[in-house]
Parts: C-alpha cells; sequence; structure tokens
C-alpha cells in the first residue's frame, strides 16, 4: 500500500475515533442525568419549569408546597365559628393529631393556648387563630438553622444520613447545586456503596450540579470513599464536601454501628469533622421520623433535620413535633421536586404558611 493511500486510511480511522467518543460522551452523560431521580423513583432529572424557578417569596412558595397539609387541617371551619369554647379546643386537637404533630406535643400546645385564652379573655375564634399562630412562631424561632462554620477554616464538611427512600441523594444533589450556586467549590463522596444504583445516582447529581463525586465500586467499604473524598478536597482546595451514606433501617443495630464507624473515619480524615450531621426524614412517615430521629442521633450525632416531600403529605405538622421532640433544629425543608424547593428553614415563616 502506498503512503497517500496509508495515509489516508488512518486518517479517516482516527477522525472516526473522535466523532465516537463524542457521541459515547453524551450518550453517557444523556444516561446519568436519566438516573437523577430521588429515592422513592420520581423523576427529577427534568429542569424545572421556568414558572416553578421564578422565586414567589417564602411563604408563598412554603404555602404552595404545603397546600395539602393546610387544606386537611380545616382550620377556617374549626376558627370560623362565633364563639371560643371546649368543643373548638376538642376539633383542633383532632386535626394537629391526624396532621402528625402528635399526642403529646398538640397536648402541650393546647393546654398553653388554653391558658393564654383564659389570661387574655379570648372569646373571639380569629383572635384565639392568631394567638396559636403567635405561639408556635414563638417556639420554632427558638431554633437556629444556620450550618455550622468550621473552627479551621477548611472546608465544610456535611455528613448526610437517612433510610432508603427519605430522599437523602436527591436532597445531596440539591445542596450542591445551592452551594455551587453561591460560588464555592464542592465534591462529593459516594459513601452509599451497597444500594443498588446509588453510586450512579449521585453521579448523576453531580453532572447537573457540574461537582466532581469520587466513588469506589459497588459493595466496597464506605468509610475508604469518604477517606478518599476528604483526602481529595483538602488537596483541591474544596469549601463544601457532602458525604452520602448506605440507607440503613433504624432497627438493624450491626448496620447502624457500621455508620458509626464511617463518622469516625471522617473525623481522622479530617479532626473536627463532620461539622453536620444532616439526617434526612421523609415527611409522608409521620411519627415513625421521630424514632428514626432518635436512634440515628444517638449513633451519629446528628446536628440538624431535612424534612422531605412535604407537598406530597397532609401530615407537615410532623415538622413541628420532631424538632420539638428531639430539640434538635431543622435545617431544611423539601417542598416540591424543583432545585429551589429545598428550602433553608424558617420557622415563623413556615408556621405562618401552614396556618395563616
Amino acid at each position: 500500500m502506498d503512503p497517500v493511500t496509508l495515509g489516508i486510511i488512518l486518517g479517516l480511522v482516527l477522525v472516526g475515533a473522535i466523532v465516537g467518543g463524542v457521541v459515547w460522551s453524551k450518550s453517557r452523560q444523556r444516561r446519568l442525568e436519566d438516573l437523577a431521580e430521588d429515592d422513592s423513583g420520581s423523576d427529577l432529572a427534568k429542569p424545572a419549569s421556568k414558572s416553578a424557578a421564578k422565586s414567589d417569596g417564602v411563604i408563598e412558595r412554603l404555602r404552595a408546597g404545603l397546600a395539602r397539609t393546610t387544606s386537611s387541617l380545616g382550620l377556617s371551619a374549626i376558627f370560623g365559628r362565633d364563639t371560643v369554647d371546649e368543643s373548638l379546643f376538642e376539633d383542633l386537637e383532632t386535626a394537629l393529631i391526624s396532621a402528625d404533630v402528635g399526642v403529646g406535643a398538640t397536648t402541650m400546645l393546647l393546654d398553653t393556648l388554653r391558658e393564654t385564652a383564659r389570661e387574655q379573655k379570648i372569646e373571639d375564634a380569629g383572635a384565639l387563630r392568631q394567638a396559636l399562630i403567635e405561639q408556635l412562631k414563638e417556639s420554632a424561632a427558638g431554633f437556629d438553622p444556620a450550618l455550622n462554620t468550621p473552627p479551621d477554616g477548611g472546608p465544610l464538611v456535611i455528613l448526610v444520613v437517612g433510610v432508603n427512600g427519605a430522599g437523602k441523594t436527591t436532597t445531596i444533589g440539591k445542596l450542591a447545586h445551592r452551594f455551587k450556586g453561591q460560588g464555592k467549590k464542592v465534591i462529593l463522596g459516594a459513601g452509599d456503596t451497597f444500594r443498588a444504583g446509588a453510586i450512579q445516582q449521585l453521579q448523576a447529581w453531580g453532572v447537573r450540579a457540574d461537582v466532581p463525586v469520587i466513588a469506589g465500586q459497588e459493595g466496597g467499604d464506605p468509610a475508604s470513599v469518604l477517606f478518599d473524598t476528604l483526602k481529595a478536597a483538602q488537596a483541591r482546595d474544596v469549601d463544601v464536601v457532602i458525604c452520602d451514606t448506605a440507607g440503613r433501617l433504624q432497627s438493624k443495630r450491626p448496620l447502624m454501628e457500621e455508620l458509626g464507624k464511617v463518622t469516625r473515619v471522617v473525623g481522622k480524615a479530617h479532626p473536627g469533622a463532620p461539622h453536620e450531621v444532616l439526617l434526612v426524614l421523609d415527611g409522608t412517615m409521620g411519627q415513625n421520623a421521630l424514632s428514626q430521629a432518635k436512634t440515628f442521633t444517638e449513633v451519629t450525632g446528628v446536628t440538624g433535620l431535612v424534612v422531605t416531600k412535604l407537598d406530597g403529605t397532609a401530615k407537615g405538622g410532623v415538622v413541628l413535633a420532631v424538632q420539638q421532640a428531639t430539640g434538635l433544629p431543622i435545617k431544611f425543608v423539601g417542598i416540591g421536586e424543583g432545585n429551589e424547593d429545598l428550602r433553608p428553614f424558617h420557622g415563623p415563616s413556615f408556621v405562618e404558611a401552614l396556618l395563616s
């Protein structure tokens, strides 16, 4: 074969390889984006609509997300009567318990409200409703939702824990998007090596948020993956490290102990870390969320809560119950599928949206 012909053939092969590589890369990215769905299976890879992305104000967005809970409470009927009597308090008790505020929290709430009504001689139902709102606002304002600041000025290390299906991976993806939008350098650690597809799902969120993901092999040692993530973050001068963990039932003690090991390894990789341990709770789980919060706190030292799926449940009162029962601040709430629908929790605004 003459040199000219050989050169033409090699050139065609090279062009074909380049084109094929580009097509494969785009195809892989599309496959990863298709995996960017929440733990319960709803597709979140689709971009939020322009109307959803448009900021409507904190309370307005919360109202929209909490519409089902507000409707189920039926407060308009309860406080629409002419006088304040015991039947009103009984109906209010039923409504609050039905919304998963919980028996204990509801009893304390109504005892205080009755006392307020007596002291202020409230006879108008509308005035009693406002007294309830102010009472809950004051209670909710006692929790600081701000994220902890690393004392050494290094990266903020966040460990995200919770049972499978709570929306843990989705929350990580939305947090990454949020921090990236603030101009911070973010890295994700794929510490959930046990659930099938969990690594690919987190990688999909990494593509979507344009942040790197440190991952190992499926079924590998999660502690090693997160150790490598911390070392990579230090080498790359990263601002925020968000670590995924395996979702596990809180009743399975050996698995919970392994999660405790992960927490200790993160501390060895970066002294003082994790600075935040965020427990993701599914808002549709109701009072079972309280049991999860108790056990996870014992094992990992939870510093804050994220309550998801509040737009898909008529039991958003669990937010008030879990915060009061655990004494832990709620850092974020999920009220929709868009990135902007993972909202920093502001207690008074939440109460205003829920009850007003």
